[in-house]
C-alpha cells in the first residue's frame, strides 16, 4: 500500500513525496480511512509510529475538501508539551507545503514577542491551532481565538496531559467548540481515567490499537547492573572515540545533564544539554543543532522523551531508570524511529532493579543484562530486587517508616 491509496488531494501527495515517505506505517493505514470517513477516532499508538501523519493528512484533506482554506481555525490539535506543537506544527508546514494552509503553534514559556506573534496568527485565522492547554485557556480567556468554526478536534498524548493534570483544562477548552465536530484522541495507554475522557467527549468512536506499549522492533535494548559512582565512567568510555552521529542521553535531574554534558566536553565529545532552565529559544537552537548534526551528544530531561521527531539517533542512553515504565518505552523510542535501527541502554543501580523489572513485565521481555567491564568492578546483584520501589517515599510516610535509613523500623517522629 501507498499514500495514493488513500485517494488524498494530489497536493498532499506531492508534499509527502517531497518528504521522502513512501510507505504508510500500520496506524496511518488504519487511522486515516476512519478520519476520512468522518468518524470519531480513538487510537492507541507508542511514539515514532507515525501517528502525527495519522491524523494530520487526513485533516488537511479535509480543509480543502471543504473548502477552508483560509476561513479561519478549522482544526485544533491539544498536545501536552511545547515541543510537540512545535513538532506538529512543522509537518504541517512540511505536508501543506503546495497548499496555502496556515498554522500556528500556542505555547507558553516564551518571551513577549512570541506572545505577541500568536496573538496575531490566532486573530488573522490561522486554519490549524496546535497548543498546549493553559497558553490555549489564557487565548481564549482574552477572546483571541474564535472557536466558533472549528469542526476537527484532536488530542494527542492524552494520558501524558492527563498525568500533567490538564484534564480541567481540557474540559473547558472543549465547553468552547462547537459539539457538532470529529473528535480523534492518540494516547500511548488507555488507562481508565483515559476510557472516562473518551466516553465524555467522542460519539461512537472506532477504536485502533498499535502495538501497544512495547519499544519499536528495531531497538535493541540492554542494561548495565552498576553503581551510580560507575555510571560517568563507564559512558564516556562508551562514547569516546566510538563512530556513531547522533546519541541522546535522558537523566532524570537538570543537575545530572548539566554535570554529564560539562564531562563529555571535558573528554572531547560534542555535546551540548536541554533542559528546564533554558529558555524556548535556547531549547529552538540546540534542538536545531542536533538535528543539523552540529554535535555528537545531546543530554536531556524527560522534556524530550515524548514529541521530539528526530530520525537517525544511533543510541539512547537511559542514565537512570524513568520513575514509571511507560516512560521507558517512550525514552527508547526516540531510536529506531521510521523502520530504522538502534541501541538503548538503561544504567541500573540497586535501587532501579525494582523498576528494571516492571519495565520488564510492561513489554513482556527480558532485558539483556551486559556484564561490567572488568577495569570497572563489579556493580550491585542483580538477583536482589526490593520489594517495593525504594523511591516512593508516601508508601514509607504513610506507614511511619523511616525515609531517610529505609529500615523498616517505625520513626521517633512525633505526632501532631
Amino acid at each position: 500500500m501507498n499514500f495514493k491509496d488513500f485517494n488524498l488531494a494530489h497536493e498532499i501527495v506531492e508534499g509527502i513525496d517531497s518528504m521522502g515517505y513512501e510507505t504508510p506505517t500500520p496506524i496511518q493505514e488504519q487511522c486515516i480511512p476512519v478520519i476520512l470517513e468522518k468518524k470519531d477516532l480513538i487510537a492507541c499508538a507508542q511514539t515514532g509510529t507515525g501517528k502525527t501523519a495519522a491524523f494530520l493528512l487526513p485533516l488537511i484533506h479535509k480543509i480543502l475538501e471543504q473548502d477552508l482554506v483560509g476561513k479561519g481555525a478549522s482544526v485544533l490539535v491539544i498536545v501536552p508539551t511545547r515541543e510537540l506543537a512545535l513538532q506538529i506544527d512543522q509537518q504541517v508546514q512540511g505536508y501543506a507545503y503546495f497548499i496555502p494552509i496556515s498554522s500556528i503553534a500556542v505555547y507558553g514559556g516564551g518571551d513577549g514577542d512570541s506572545w505577541e506573534k500568536q496573538t496575531l496568527a490566532l486573530k488573522n485565522g490561522a486554519n490549524v491551532i496546535i497548543a498546549t492547554p493553559g497558553r490555549l485557556i489564557s487565548q481564549l480567556s482574552l477572546g483571541n481565538i474564535d472557536c466558533s468554526n472549528i469542526r476537527f478536534l484532536v488530542l494527542d498524548e492524552a494520558d501524558r496531559m492527563l498525568d500533567m493534570g490538564f484534564y480541567d483544562d481540557i474540559t473547558s477548552i472543549i465547553g468552547y467548540i462547537p459539539k457538532e465536530r470529529q473528535t480523534l484522541m492518540f494516547s500511548a495507554t488507555m488507562p481508565s481515567k483515559i476510557r472516562t475522557l473518551a466516553k465524555k467527549i467522542l460519539s461512537n468512536p472506532v477504536e485502533v490499537n498499535i502495538a501497544l506499549s512495547k519499544p519499536a522492533e528495531g531497538v535493541l535494548q540492554a542494561v548495565y547492573v552498576i553503581h551510580d559512582h560507575q555510571k560517568l565512567e563507564l559512558l564516556k568510555s562508551l562514547l569516546v572515540n566510538k563512530e556513531m552521529e547522533s546519541v541522546l542521553v535522558f537523566s532524570s535531574t537538570k543537575i545530572n545533564v548539566k554535570q554529564i554534558a560539562k564531562e563529555f566536553k571535558k573528554a572531547g565529545l560534542s555535546a551540548e544539554a536541554i533542559h528546564s532552565d533554558l529558555d524556548q529559544k535556547e531549547r529552538e537552537t540546540v534542538l536545531s543543532d542536533y538535528k543539523n548534526r552540529k554535535f555528537q551528544v545531546l543530554v536531556a530531561t524527560d522534556i524530550l522523551s515524548r514529541g521530539i521527531d528526530i530520525d537517525g539517533i544511533d543510541l539512547v542512553v537511559n542514565y537512570d531508570v524513568p520513575p514509571d515504565a511507560e516512560d521507558y518505552v517512550h525514552r527508547v523510542g526516540r531510536t529506531a524511529r521510521a523502520e530504522a535501527t538502534g541501541v538503548a541502554l538503561t544504567f541500573v543501580n540497586h535501587d532501579d532493579l525494582y523498576r528494571l523489572k516492571k519495565i520488564e513485565e510492561l513489554i513482556e521481555s527480558e532485558i539483556h543484562k551486559i556484564p561490567n567491564p572488568d577495569w570497572l568492578g563489579e556493580g550491585p546483584d542483580p538477583n536482589d530486587v526490593p520489594k517495593r520501589d525504594p523511591y516512593d517515599r508516601r508508601k514509607f510516610k504513610r506507614k511511619g517508616f523511616d525515609e531517610k535509613k529505609r529500615t523498616g523500623k517505625r520513626s521517633e517522629v512525633k505526632k501532631k
